[in-house]
């Protein structure tokens, strides 16, 4: 099927919205002959085909909206959200792509609240807070008539009645982050209103190289399968799937090639577990009483249909708390056995001490020689196959964000400088100063993006991505947000994983929450939670006082001096040993999703 016939199978991108008390009425604004209506009092959702101009109600009542995101349950009842403002970003293979910028939630029944207690209403407000918590995270993406969950190849591949599918029925469940608010819907006739969104990054640049205009584009579509947030999403689950899944894909088109170089990143796919409990670094610890070996086993079994032949980048430690897991990664890679996985491991901070970034052309030029045999998938206009991308490297870091970045723009850079030679782009194979400085600046906007999604701040090491060194200043953006990891993932995560599970549809309001008031997110803390912060304040707050205050020192102040630095040390000392006490804790799981180790160590 051409593309130009599947651009006609979801023709709306614009929508008047029509609000009134009894129901919402969505229209196409080109079209006023299909109309979908949602019933705020019954909650029907219908597609009717016989409406006109002047059935609709007073346009004083409408707004523009650019598509529905879906339907969420909470204890007001159910809630949709609309996409209310929207930035083109460019395009793919001629198609638009959009950057969600606002979007709106808004109420299915406006009578609902009168019917709750004060405790439900606020627990409701906080539901509510968490879905707007995630949709804030930037950025979610989206097209009308392309699907951002496939990369080019897979897209190229799949049969022609498959294209005729609407987006958001065939596009990849793995990337395809609003899934469970569509579903909610109860009319399957809903294609041309709603819309599939990626979670990650996407740049589209149009760029000049020796008098030659041609597209690069970045693709980073995060899974959300396993999503959360830093610390309290590691490892793997019971089906395979993996913490911070990104699959990254960097595509160049020029005068009707299309070239497409995919990547992939993820969590070591093993049981473990690096809870925050106040240290500036907790030890990653290997859960040894789940099948570890089960767990790789299923995860590669489950990339394979999507990448073929895999190389796993495994840059932690080999020694110390990460030396643990990398040791039990590469035992169970071993005894797995494989001909279509192989093992690369690479000490990045041993390696790279000291500041010898340069040494990071070792694992490049290591790798060359599979990179090459991978190629790229090339595609010439009137789908004439050049060739194929057989393999991807699997790179990972503890936290597949700082280290993993560094390498994936380095292999990415490699694929480009091949790619543009084979195109007649750049007759050796090399990049000017102005397209370098774009594709760093890019590649770290990529790190930066990823890094926030899935901890909260910027990533660190991008002073190298984005100048080719290591840099004083870079060192010290590294120290800050160091720093407010250490504050957000500590204080902050729970509510962010909540958000995100109850986004996600891994944990549900439940009908007690609506007939009783009964509510997981109401916590009860213990006198510990109070007494030692409070302690601690005051010991800090009288030991200040005392150096300040005294014109001079006498023996009573300094035996005061001495017992409030020893009021410091002590509560600081016991704080600091109860501190999973402290830390903000998700609140809302779901058995069915959440392994019991999760359940019994962190709610």
């Amino acid at each position: 099927m051409s593309r130009e016939m599947e651009r006609l199978l979801t023709p709306y991108d614009v929508f008047y919205l029509y609000m009134v008390p009894e129901k919402f009425y969505v229209v196409p604004v080109n079209d006023f002959s299909k109309v979908l209506v949602i019933d705020r009092v019954v909650g029907t959702t219908t597609v009717q085909n016989s409406y006109t101009e002047e059935k609709l109600p007073n346009p004083q009542c409408r707004t523009v909206i650019y598509g529905i995101l879906g339907l969420i349950n909470l204890l007001g009842g159910s809630y949709i959200l609309f996409i209310t403002e929207r930035k083109s970003i460019g395009t793919i293979s001629g198609q638009e792509i959009y950057q969600i910028v606002q979007t709106e939630m808004l109420p299915c029944s406006a009578f609902k609240e009168r019917n709750m207690s004060p405790q439900q209403v606020t627990m409701n407000q906080q539901y509510v807070s968490m879905i707007t918590k995630v949709l804030s995270t930037p950025y979610f993406y989206y097209s009308y008539t392309y699907d951002l969950t496939y990369n080019m190849q897979r897209l190229y591949n799949v049969q022609p009645d498959f294209l005729q599918t609407p987006l958001h029925e065939r596009a990849d469940e793995r990337f395809v982050w609003n899934k469970n608010i569509l579903n909610q819907f109860n009319s399957s006739d809903i294609g041309g209103f709603c819309v599939p969104v990626i979670h990650g990054f996407v740049s589209i640049n149009k760029c000049t190289l020796n008098g030659k205009s041609f597209l690069w584009t970045l693709v980073s579509r995060r899974s959300c399968k396993r999503a959360g947030t830093r610390l309290f999403t590691r490892g793997v689950d019971a089906e395979g799937n993996v913490a911070n899944f990104v699959e990254t894909e960097q595509i160049i088109e020029f005068e009707g090639y299309q070239s497409s170089f995919v990547q992939i990143r993820g969590s070591i796919p093993l049981y473990w577990q690096q809870y925050p409990n106040l240290k500036l670094k907790p030890p990653p610890k290997i859960i040894q009483e789940n099948n570890n070996m089960e767990a790789v086993s299923k995860h590669f079994k489950s990339q394979e249909p999507y990448y073929g032949y895999q190389v796993i980048l495994n840059l932690i430690d080999q020694h110390g708390d990460e030396g643990d897991i990398e040791k039990a990664y590469r035992t169970s890679i071993r005894i797995l056995n494989s001909q279509r996985v192989q093992y690369e491991a690479f000490d990045f901070h041993k390696e790279c001490r000291k500041m010898r970034w340069d040494r990071l052309q070792i694992l490049i030029d290591r790798v060359a020689q599979t990179q090459d045999a991978f190629q790229t998938f090339l595609l010439l206009q009137k789908n004439k196959l050049i060739s194929a991308q057989e393999g991807v490297f699997r790179t990972n870091c503890i936290d597949c964000l700082d280290r993993t970045n560094v390498v994936q723009s380095m292999l990415a850079k490699r694929s480009l400088c091949i790619i543009l030679k084979k195109l007649g782009i750049s007759e050796v194979g090399e990049i000017d100063n102005a397209f370098e400085y774009l594709f760093k600046q890019v590649w770290a906007d990529n790190a930066d993006i990823i890094s926030i999604q899935y901890s909260g701040t910027g990533a660190l090491k991008t002073d190298f991505t984005r100048t080719g060194k290591r840099t004083k200043a870079g060192m010290l953006n590294d120290l800050y947000n160091t720093l407010a990891r250490y504050y957000k993932n500590n204080f902050q995560d729970g509510f962010r994983q909540d958000a995100i599970d109850l986004f996600l549809g891994n944990y549900k309001v439940s009908v007690l929450e609506k007939t009783n008031g009964d509510s997981p997110l109401v916590v009860k803390r213990g006198w510990k939670f109070f007494m030692f912060p409070s302690l601690l304040v005051i010991s800090m707050a009288m030991f200040f006082c005392n150096v300040i205050i005294p014109a001079e020192y006498t023996t009573k102040s300094l035996l005061s001096l001495l017992f409030w630095g020893s009021m410091i040390f002590i509560t600081f000392t016991v704080t600091l040993r109860d501190g999973p006490l402290f830390v903000d804790k998700p609140r809302l799981y779901n058995k069915s999703v959440v392994d019991l180790h999760y359940q019994k160590n962190v709610v």
